[in-house]
């Protein structure tokens, strides 16, 4: 049997802008993404502390270091400039190896400009 745990989390990422003229996708700041171990392409829940609505989309890099969190496409329609999302994505592991498991998160300060908490973050 294989469980669900949340593998990296991104909190109070806040949108830097929601273009709705591209094929779909959350570009998130590469240096954001090596931080919690995101991959390019990688399935990620996203949830909006602001409007309170959910969805799945997957992860593409923004250059590194411009603090971009980009709604893209459809995902675009799911939010604004200036809400604050929670990033997650998921891996999935046996009991034995859920139990010794260690998610990577970040929390990020007013306009994405600093890591002000983390656990088990990537250097």
């Amino acid at each position: 049997m294989l469980v669900q745990i949340l593998k990296s989390k991104i909190l109070r990422a806040e949108t830097t802008d929601a273009i709705k003229d591209y094929e779909g996708s959350l570009a998130i700041d590469e240096l954001l993404m090596k931080k919690v171990g995101l991959m390019y392409g990688e399935k990620i829940l996203v949830g909006n502390i602001t409007n309170g609505k959910r969805f799945e989309t997957y992860a593409i890099p923004a250059p590194a270091g411009s603090k971009t969190i980009s709604l893209r496409g459809a995902a675009a329609h799911m939010g604004q400039k200036g809400d604050l999302l929670v990033l997650m994505s998921f891996a999935m592991m046996t009991p034995e190896e859920a139990k010794a498991w260690v998610p990577s998160t970040i929390t990020l300060a007013e306009h994405n400009s600093k890591i002000i908490k983390s656990q088990n973050a990537l250097q």
